[in-house]
């Protein structure tokens, strides 16, 4: 097969390193890439978001596959495209990209369909938003409706502070378009995990649990990020919970969206607040692989990724089955200094070498390039995710740390404390 993998993040470098393990692959391309994805796949100088060009490759190259990674193109609708060219692509069409695009499209979803969520009111309207805030008290949820590149939520603590948010949002126009309406949510009490299935539009076929640290700096505090590190499996998602997220949440989803006319294929990323009772309610869907969950899955898959992809795409998931490693894989995310904030880029980075050979440990670019005298730089704020396989929690966190503390970038900075939650467990 001839593959091309959309994206230049480490949740592409995750997918472009399991698929280029399959025996079925023939050509492996990447758009845009990275320095590390460089030595899995060729890489190919297209944008996300440029469409056009991103179709034209796709029928220039007569790919088999085109694997979309993150949500803007799918919201875009490239999967459209890419199905109307011919061409087979794994992620959900626009329409049921909306799932992510729109949080207040989702939210009603659950509404219509008796999936349970957090209590909500959308707005479009200032006044309306504060007379609902004032009804409801902090601390309350403000989430921007569309796409807001992970900065669009926040969780008030005050009534001031929700106030704030909802006029940064509806009058300020801080996100955009995508700031035009606002979802404000009750605050669920309880811990958080990333649950994922793979989706073929009727089946769903779940995959390993997860959990990520959103927050920049050790304890969870400072400001929320695109996620600083994550393991796998959860310890907090038992097999009897998981059954229950699939019968009370996935499916019903599933099928929710089939009956509207919505019919959703790919992976469908749950992120789910479990409450002390045990009961599992809807955060958020999101309408791709996560990251970094996506790395630390990939490194316990012991199945061919591209078989499943295949049948996800061709409705054949009802007769498939995925096997995974029983160890823990744990990932930690280094990052250039001031992120989520401004940061420097270009900074050199070494060491990496020392860490080849290893069975246990991937290092995944997220934010890398190579210069032409063969020097490594960060080129983004999330620029390596150290990823190690253990026997357990501590022992991949372990062998993770070690690897961090034998790449020498002064510019970069990372959490020591992932994986604190199970280990508390």
């Amino acid at each position: 097969m001839k593959v091309l993998v959309v994206g230049g993040g480490g949740r592409e470098h995750a997918l472009c390193w399991a698929i280029a393990g399959s025996p079925l692959l023939d050509k492996l391309y990447c758009a845009p890439g990275n320095a590390g994805i460089a030595q899995v796949a060729d890489c190919v100088d297209i944008a996300v978001d440029d469409l056009d060009a991103l179709e034209d490759f796709a029928k220039l190259q007569d790919l088999d596959l085109v694997v979309v990674g993150p949500e803007a193109p799918l919201v875009a609708g490239l999967v459209n495209r890419l199905e109307s060219a011919g061409i087979r692509a794994f992620g959900p069409r626009s329409e049921a990209a909306a799932l992510e695009g729109s949080k207040g499209f989702m939210k009603d979803l659950c509404a219509r369909h008796d999936i349970p969520t957090a209590a909500y009111a959308r707005f479009d309207e200032v006044e309306a938003a504060k007379v609902y805030l004032r009804e409801r008290g902090a601390p309350i949820v403000v989430k921007a409706d569309g796409l807001a590149a992970g900065k669009g939520v926040t969780v008030a603590q005050t009534l001031a502070e929700a106030e704030a948010a909802v006029e940064a949002a509806l009058s300020d126009g801080v996100f955009g378009e995508a700031g035009a309406e606002v979802v404000i949510e009750e605050v669920l009490e309880g811990e958080e995990a990333s649950f994922f299935a793979l989706c073929d539009g009727i089946t769903a076929l779940p995959l390993a649990s997860a959990q990520d640290h959103k927050r920049a700096h050790d304890g969870d505090l400072g400001p929320n990020t695109g996620g600083m590190g994550a393991y796998s499996p959860a310890p907090l998602i038992t097999p009897e919970l998981a059954e229950r997220i699939m019968a009370e949440i996935v499916q019903p989803t599933v099928a929710a969206m089939k009956a509207e006319g919505r019919q959703y294929k790919g992976v469908l990323y749950a992120g789910i607040m479990v409450a002390p009772d045990g009961t599992p309610k809807l955060l958020e869907y999101n309408v791709r692989f996560g990251d970094p969950e996506c790395q630390v899955l990939m490194l316990r898959l012991m199945s061919d990724l591209l078989p499943a992809l295949v049948a996800t795409c061709d409705g054949l998931l009802q007769a498939f089955d995925l096997r995974w490693y029983e160890r823990t894989a744990l990932t930690v995310v280094l990052a250039a200094e001031g992120y989520p904030g401004a940061y420097d880029k270009g900074s050199e980075i070494k060491g990496l070498e020392t860490l080849k050979g290893d069975p246990d440990l991937e290092v995944f670019h997220a934010g890398t390039r190579q210069d032409p005298d063969g020097s490594l730089r960060a080129a983004g704020g999330r620029v390596l995710n150290v990823t190690a396989l253990g026997d357990d929690v501590a022992a991949a966190r372990d062998k993770a740390y070690a690897a961090v503390d034998k790449i020498d970038w002064p510019g970069g900075f990372c959490r020591r404390d992932i994986g604190w939650r199970a280990l508390k467990r």
